[in-house]
């Protein structure tokens, strides 16, 4: 086995292959575009000699931007490895950082297994994960009906919300993908959509539900009636789109809380009201500890990186 190099290769001499299994979203793209733009190439690309090109097995979000700025080369760390260990690396090298989503993790699995004749066993002991870990995620594959499938590669579906369809038979779950894409549901929103569905009696209430998904959430969650919908911010992958909504529901929620508890209706409140009360106060308490912990580190402003692979 001939030792890495390093050497500076053209974009048009890249095999991109690789890619269909992976969720390409433009907002990455973007993100790294902006990077590159001001800060260059700040890591090499991971690739193997391929059919007189060379094969990207790490890096391709960061050959889309090179391509977008005109970028003449690209430095790349050449492996020498087969088809099956560059696989094998593309789960290796993103586990690192945590970059890929579950579904992208699901097709290389699901490849290894269709492609190079591997077993679950095999899986866990090659990629150093669990079985169960392996299991969950090859799960998601046989469940999946193969338009939503198309849908999720594309980048229009995430994976939590495959996760929620998946619950649902096949036949039934294009239908319910068209809701759940249109009104950009986070994750919460679409498993209230999907068991209400299950639930449902006949066809009249499952196409009522697809029909009118609000009045499920009036009825279901009703503090989900005023939940912020809309366009996706494409700067943002999609679970930072659901961070953002959920932030956006979560000070609406506290704007309301506040003028209540500063109208004069608190002032009035019976003590046995209070004590009724008071636990949920406490756990909102806790919770808002919590919450101002987790939030800490994503004001702390750090410089763009390209670890998005």
């Amino acid at each position: 086995m001939k030792q890495p190099t390093i050497e500076e290769v053209a974009p048009d001499k890249l095999d991109l292959s690789l890619a269909e299994m992976r969720i390409i979203n433009p907002g990455s793209v973007a993100r790294i575009q902006s990077s590159m733009l001001v800060q260059g190439q700040l890591q090499p690309l991971v690739v193997r000699p391929f059919k007189g090109q060379y094969q990207v097995i790490d890096g391709i979000k960061r050959v889309y931007a090179a391509m977008e700025l005109k970028k003449k080369h690209l430095k790349c760390y050449v492996l020498d490895v087969d088809l099956q260990q560059a696989k094998l690396l593309v789960l290796s090298y993103n586990r690192l950082h945590q970059s890929m989503e579950v579904w992208e993790e699901a097709m290389v699995l699901a490849d290894l297994i269709k492609s190079h004749g591997l077993d679950q066993r095999s899986l866990s002991k090659l990629t150093g994960y669990s079985r169960s870990w392996v299991s969950r995620r090859l799960s998601l594959i046989s469940k999946i009906d193969t338009h939503v499938a198309s849908e999720i590669k594309m980048g229009t579906i995430n994976s939590s919300q495959a996760r929620a369809l998946i619950k649902l038979p096949r036949c039934k779950q294009m239908a319910m993908a068209r809701v759940i894409t249109s009104l950009k549901l986070p994750s919460r929103q679409s498993n209230t959509l999907v068991k209400a569905f299950l639930c449902a009696t006949d066809e009249a209430q499952q196409q009522y539900i697809l029909d009118c998904p609000q009045e499920v959430f009036a009825s279901k969650e009703p503090e989900y009636r005023h939940m912020p919908l809309g366009a996706d911010d494409a700067r943002l992958s999609s679970y930072g789109n659901e961070l953002l909504r959920s932030t956006q529901f979560v000070l609406t929620t506290i704007s309301d809380m506040l003028a209540n508890l500063h109208s004069t209706g608190a002032n009035v409140l019976k003590e046995t009201e209070k004590m009724i009360i008071n636990p949920e106060i406490t756990k909102a308490r806790g919770s808002a500890t919590e919450l101002i912990k987790a939030i800490t580190s994503l004001q702390t402003p750090k410089t763009v990186c390209q670890n998005e692979r």
